[in-house]
C-alpha cells in the first residue's frame, strides 16, 4: 500500500516544533565555547576549550554529582523492587479497593512537584527526622515507583496467565515458573523502567528542595549556579554533561519498549 505524503503545513508544523524544542539546547552546546564569561553576546566573541578545565576542577561539582548518581541509583533500586511487587499484587490479586490502590501509586508522579515536596517535607518534620541522604532518596523513590510500577503492569497485562499456568501444569514449581517465564518476559521492562527511574531521579530539582536540607545534589548546584553570571560557561558544560547522561538512558528505555512492543504484535 503507498503511503500519502504529509501536507506541507503539517512538515512545517513538526519542524518548528523541533526547533522549539531543541534550539535551546543547541544554544547551551555553543555558548559553552565562548570566551565571554559574564553575557550571551551573539556573535560569540570567540571559542575555547578553558571552561571544560575549569569545570573538571570543581570540587563542589564533583561531590554534587556522586550524590545525585548515589541517590538515583539507590531511589531505582527501590523502585524496581517495590514497582515490581506492587505490579504482581495488582495484577495476580482481586480485592476490594484494588483500582484505588492502583490509583494512589499512580498519583505522585500526577502531582505537581511542588505538592509532593510540601508532603514529604511536612511528613519528615512531623516525624522528627533530619534532613539527610536518606530523606532525598525517600522523596525520589515516591515518584520513581510509579515509572517501574506502569512499566511491568503493562507488560504482565500483555503477558497473560496462560504461560505461567502452563508451567505449573508441567510441574514446575512458584520460583521455576518466576525464573524461567516470568522473569525474561519482565526482564526489558523492568530495565526500561528503571532506566526511566534513574534518569527522573538523576534530573529531579523541586522535591530534592524540599528534602535535601543543606545537601546539594547536581541539579540543585545547577540552579545556585544560575545567580553568579561569571560561572555560565562552567554552568553551560555541566548542562551539555547532564543532557548526555540523561539522554542516553532515555532512549535505551524508548528503544527496549519500542522492541518488547513489536514482539508482542507479531505474537
Amino acid at each position: 500500500m503507498r503511503s500519502e505524503k504529509a501536507p506541507f503545513s503539517l512538515k512545517a508544523a513538526a519542524a518548528g516544533a523541533l526547533l522549539f524544542l531543541h534550539v535551546p539546547v543547541w544554544l547551551i552546546l555553543l555558548y559553552a565555547f565562548t570566551t565571554d564569561e559574564a553575557s550571551f553576546s551573539f556573535p560569540l566573541p570567540g571559542l575555547t576549550l578553558r571552561w571544560f578545565g575549569v569545570t573538571w576542577g570543581r570540587e563542589d561539582l564533583w561531590e554534587a554529582l556522586f550524590l545525585s548518581v548515589r541517590v538515583a541509583l539507590i531511589s531505582t533500586t527501590a523502585a524496581l523492587i517495590l514497582g515490581s511487587l506492587a505490579a504482581a499484587a495488582v495484577y495476580r490479586s482481586k480485592f476490594f479497593g484494588r483500582e484505588a490502590i492502583s490509583f494512589l501509586l499512580v498519583l505522585p508522579i500526577a502531582l505537581p512537584g511542588i505538592v509532593t515536596g510540601i508532603a514529604l517535607r511536612s511528613a519528615v518534620g512531623l516525624l522528627d527526622i533530619p534532613f539527610s541522604f536518606w530523606t532525598i532518596v525517600i522523596g525520589h523513590a515516591t515518584f520513581c515507583v510509579v515509572t517501574v510500577y506502569n512499566n511491568v503492569l503493562a507488560r504482565f497485562r500483555r503477558m497473560g496467565r496462560s504461560q505461567m499456568e502452563a508451567s505449573m501444569d508441567l510441574g514446575a514449581n512458584g520460583f521455576q515458573t518466576f525464573r524461567y517465564i516470568i522473569l525474561p518476559e519482565l526482564a526489558t521492562a523492568l530495565l526500561a523502567g528503571g532506566m526511566l527511574a534513574f534518569t527522573l531521579s538523576f534530573d529531579e530539582v523541586i522535591v530534592t528542595t524540599f528534602t535535601a536540607g543543606q545537601q546539594q545534589t547536581l541539579p540543585i548546584w545547577i540552579f545556585s549556579q544560575l545567580a553568579r553570571p561569571r560561572q555560565r560557561p562552567v554552568t553551560n558544560v555541566v548542562a551539555i554533561f547532564v543532557i548526555a547522561l540523561t539522554t542516553i538512558p532515555i532512549l535505551l528505555a524508548h528503544r527496549l519498549t519500542q522492541e518488547s512492543g513489536g514482539r508482542g504484535d507479531r505474537e
